[in-house]
């Protein structure tokens, strides 16, 4: 039974604007400015989840993302989003949220039955317990995982909406919007400097909004709202709620999520539901304030047991009642504020315990007359179940009682969110003051303000704030204005360790969401375990959802007692992005689906649409394949492509090969170092074909590169390895020459690219290109670069290329003439026959010609199993010399290029089999080779292929077999040379 906790008064919810909402199919009500949390606490509800390991009932402990119990799956179908934190979802009409990690349901959870077995799974039961024998593994262990695996469900269908990235600049990176935050993003705002206040919360304010504080004489919410006004009206400030700042990377890049449309059941069309940011700032300071630490008793993690600061939280904030009969157990100042605050609010607190004996008689000034107060004492067991209905208490003389209540505030300090500090490996520091780590290392211009600075009073957050802004402006070229600081109370804020209450019968939980105890953290310890990091992988202790905020510090402390060691000298596990959970969709934006890779689209596309093309995804383009008349087949129509240009002229699109514009004095040195043969004695106006290495000696790219003008080069590269080729010579550049004098530029867009294939090409281009230019056979030899203009007057770049074997140019303009010139030329060649061909018919004629393409430059082919040792200068040093002349890369029996034809002329090779000795069984270790590339030559009228065979050409005459076994194909093939189609080369020089 559920029963409503909601205050009569106060709270700062809108009660006339009330949501519906359900909680595991039960319809609730809650009100605007409610989050999940605080509306199941408004409406009595204790038991929210499952724990991961045992099942064991859990209720909310906290207000805010530290939290590691309140778990949910929120919305449904194929928004269905799992292990969302209750305390940060703002709670909006129809929200459908459901408990997880239970089965059948939350009350009767079978699962729960693990708890009988904690015996059996304490710390890192499951290196132990699946080592024998070791055929159940497949049969029982893994399936059994697996099933165990995991909180929650994803969404079986595909998340209907999408994600944003975006970037921002600014002077000054507030984080966090309380106090402290709030005061630094004031006093840099009204210096002039563009400030960026960020707070993951869905309201400015921090813990202001949970307090009963006075800032100036006012209510602290008054002092809230002027300053989020005048942060509003300043142009140079931008506030930027339902905003994590999650990671701190290097150069002042901060990353950082925004719920934009989180709160509402759907986001209006065209809006992102997040977004993530990544933001540059010259300087940032850090305001995420302090995280409360639970203590540690037995049966500590009974719903009903709530951090004191969240219990206030809910109070003040919300309006919603923890409770009705509290009982307080603190080991510092700040439990007894909120037994004082839930007095006022109706609240019939039990007890307060405060482990130290010597606690300030003042702090109990405003409690009512009579209130049990234990100094000295401990909470040892709660009791009760499924939630808590009694504690067990042993008082300063040592004597237990028990003392009924229906929710337990519990407060063991508050240690300063020093997370993002540690992002760029900074360690924090100890502090025996505060039993807390505060900040160590910062990362470069940082600075840490109030509570999570270690300064715990509104006073000195305040003063903190304005100081670190002050200096964040100046640090940006910019001066404060003097203003008076506000006048707040400096609280009382002392604190005493405690990290383990002894004596109570059960477990006690050191983090909520792992189930890991203190029983988990001696073992560890006795096992060896003794580093902070292997701990937290032996116990998971930190590794879940929460990233051990609420664990932590208690479980570093235990270990520390384990060795007999100070915590300072144990030290801390190292905090990483992001801060709190991230969605994959955020960090992904609109690079999903079909938008993964953005396809490209030639400047020809248009052109080549227009003629029927059937176009192919090529890498990241969209290409032309075949160009199909009626009745044609894709072999039908490349065949009859392929036929037009060997006896005519035909023309194709290569824009989408790379094009890398390199110039500069030294930049024929850089091209010697980066390609096998010499380019440095290339003339000007004149192409060589180059063949690029990695370091390991095996071929990277090959390409022509063109000399333009003397320091001025043009390096074309395969359509896939554009990309990496680019970022290989930045590297070349950057890291491994730094000294020479060249720039380099990627022109892949900036130009259209055409083939005119064929002994009529020259015919076709004399028609298009201007008259000054003479492009006869003797004036434009083959291999020539030169520029021109065609058409009258368009600036064009002219180079006599063949990749098919014929007569051939390719004719680079620029892109938005692109469509045009390809029409002109077709009205050019029409007295020819001229045909537009496809990556089908180019495929078909570089196999006859032996060209080499990506099929064979494999990432596994040095130059010699390519047929291209000639190329490998031995005059010069280049990347890739020393390793591939490696013994293993040079022996006889490497597998080497060789053209392949069927003995029976009618069968088809197929690319992907594998070679064999004829005769020999079809086993791995007869395997000779396998086939690169194959296709049917109509200028042979039957099919051939390209393969690597071992020993290469020393083959050719020999038949061997060929096998596909996917395919159920067997035939005899004879091994020839590579090049089936004019083997002199005569046709291009033509």
């Amino acid at each position: 039974m559920t029963v409503s906790a909601r205050l009569p008064i106060g709270g700062r919810i809108d009660r006339a604007r009330p949501i519906r909402f359900s909680f595991d199919g039960r319809a609730m009500t809650g009100f605007v400015g409610d989050t999940l949390a605080s509306a199941l606490v408004a409406n009595g509800v204790r038991l929210v989840g499952r724990s991961f390991k045992y099942h064991r009932p859990r209720g909310i402990l906290s207000a805010g993302s530290e939290e590691p119990n309140a778990l949910v799956e929120l919305r449904s179908g194929a928004r269905r989003e799992p292990n969302t934190r209750a305390t940060t979802v703002e709670l909006f009409d129809g929200l459908e949220a459901r408990s997880q990690n239970r089965w059948p349901s939350l009350a009767f959870d079978l699962m729960s039955i693990n708890g009988l077995a904690g015996g059996l799974l304490s710390a890192g039961f499951y290196y132990k317990t699946f080592m024998w024998p070791a055929a159940l593994w497949e049969k029982l262990y893994e399936p059994l995982i697996r099933r165990a695996a995991g909180l929650g469900r994803a969404a079986g269908a595909e998340d209907p909406d999408h994600y944003e990235k975006a970037h921002a600049h600014c002077d000054v990176l507030v984080i966090g919007a309380g106090p402290a935050g709030l005061m630094a993003a004031l006093t840099a705002g009204r210096s002039g400097a563009r400030v960026i206040l960020a707070d993951e919360d869905f309201v400015l304010g921090g813990r202001l909004l949970a307090e009963r504080h006075e800032i100036d004489g006012n209510a602290a919410g008054a002092w809230v709202a002027a300053a989020e006004t005048e942060l509003a009206a300043l142009p140079n400030v931008r506030i930027m709620r339902r905003t994590t700042v999650y990671g701190v990377y290097d150069s002042g890049t901060y990353g950082a999520i925004e719920r934009v449309n989180d709160h509402i059941a759907v986001p209006p069309p065209f809006e992102a539901r997040q977004r993530s940011w990544r933001i540059y700032a010259n300087r940032s300071i850090l305001a995420a304030g302090a995280l409360e630490r639970p203590l540690v008793f037995a049966n500590n993690d009974r719903p009903g047991v709530m951090l004191a600061g969240a219990a206030r939280t809910y109070i003040n904030r919300f309006a919603a009642a923890p409770g009705q009969r509290l009982v307080v157990f603190t080991s510092g100042d700040d439990g007894w504020r909120t037994a004082v605050d839930a007095s006022r609010a109706g609240v019939s607190i039990e007890a307060i315990i405060d482990s130290r004996a010597n606690a300030a008689p003042s702090l109990a000034a405003n409690l009512p007359a009579g209130t049990r107060i234990l100094l000295g004492g401990a909470v040892v067991r709660a009791l009760g179940a499924p939630v808590i209905q009694a504690v067990e208490v042993r008082d300063a003389s040592g004597r237990m009682s028990n003392i009924q209540c229906d929710s337990l505030a519990i407060s063991g300090g508050w240690s300063p969110s020093v997370h993002l500090t540690s992002h760029l490996g900074g360690k924090p520091a100890w502090s025996e003051r505060l039993a807390a780590f505060v900040p160590g290392t910062l990362p470069p211009g940082m600075a840490v303000v109030g509570a999570a600075n270690g300064a715990m009073s509104l006073a000195a957050g305040l003063a903190n704030g304005r100081e670190a802004g002050a200096h964040a402006a100046g640090e940006s070229g910019h001066t404060a204005p003097s203003s008076p600081l506000p006048k707040a109370d400096d609280e009382p804020a002392t604190t005493t360790a405690l990290w383990h209450v002894t004596g109570g019968r059960g477990l006690a939980f050191v983090d909520f969401q792992n189930d890991v105890t203190t029983k988990d953290i001696g073992l560890a310890s006795r096992e060896g375990y003794r580093s902070v990091e292997l701990l937290k992988r032996y116990t998971t202790l930190g590794m879940a959802t929460d990233q051990g905020k609420t664990s932590n510090v208690n479980g570093l402390a235990l270990l520390a007692a384990q060795q007999g060691r100070p915590i300072d000298a144990v030290g801390s596990t190292l905090n990483r992005p992001p801060f709190t959970p991230v969605a994959i969709g955020a960090l992904a934006g609109h690079h999903r689906g079909k938008e993964f890779r953005a396809t490209r689209l030639s400047p020809l596309h248009a052109w080549a649409g227009k003629h029927g093309a059937v176009f192919v995804e090529a890498g990241a383009w969209l290409r032309a394949s075949w160009f199909p008349r009626a009745g044609e087949d894709w072999l039908a129509a490349a065949t009859r492509e392929v036929k037009a240009v060997r006896s005519a002229v035909g023309v194709t699109d290569v824009s989408t090969l790379g094009k890398i514009d390199i110039q500069g004095p030294d930049a024929a040195t850089l091209l010697d170092r980066v390609y096998c043969n010499t380019f440095s004695t290339l003339a000007v106006g004149r192409a060589r074909y180059g063949l690029m290495l990695r370091e390991d000696g095996l071929v990277m790219d090959d390409g022509t590169t063109s000399r333009l003008g003397p320091d001025h080069f043009l390096m074309t590269t395969t359509t896939a390895n554009a990309l990496g080729v680019m970022r290989h010579l930045e590297f070349c550049h950057q890291c491994l020459w730094p000294e020479l004098d060249v720039q380099m530029a990627t022109v892949s867009e900036q130009w259209a690219q055409l083939a005119i294939a064929g002994p009529r090409s020259r015919d076709v281009l004399a028609r298009v290109v201007d008259r000054q230019h003479d492009i006869s056979n003797a004036a434009f030899p083959y291999l020539t670069a030169r520029a021109v203009t065609i058409l009258g007057g368009t600036p064009a770049r002219l180079f006599r290329i063949s990749y098919s074997g014929e007569l051939a140019y390719e004719l680079a303009v620029p892109a938005g003439v692109g469509g045009s010139v390809a029409e002109a030329i077709m009205t050019a060649g029409s007295e020819f026959g001229i045909a537009a061909y496809g990556l089908e018919a180019m495929g078909m004629m570089r196999i006859e010609k032996g060209h080499v393409a990506g099929n064979e430059i494999n990432g596994q082919t040095t130059a010699r199993d390519l047929g291209l040792a000639k190329m490998m200068s031995t005059r010069k040093d280049y990347i890739g010399r020393a390793l591939a002349s490696r013994p293993g890369l040079m022996g006889p029996d490497r597998w080497g290029l060789v053209g392949l034809k069927p003995m029976d002329r009618d069968a088809r090779i197929v690319a992907g089999a594998h070679l064999l000795p004829i005769g020999e069984a079809v086993t791995t270790s007869n395997d000779l080779g396998y086939v690169t590339s194959a296709a049917f030559s109509p200028a042979l009228g039957h099919w051939v292929g390209l393969g690597l065979l071992a020993g290469g050409v020393a083959g050719v005459g020999r038949r061997v077999r060929l096998v596909d076994l996917l395919r159920s194909i067997e035939l005899d093939v004879e091994v020839c040379e590579p090049v089936f189609y004019d083997p002199a080369g005569e046709r291009l020089h033509g």
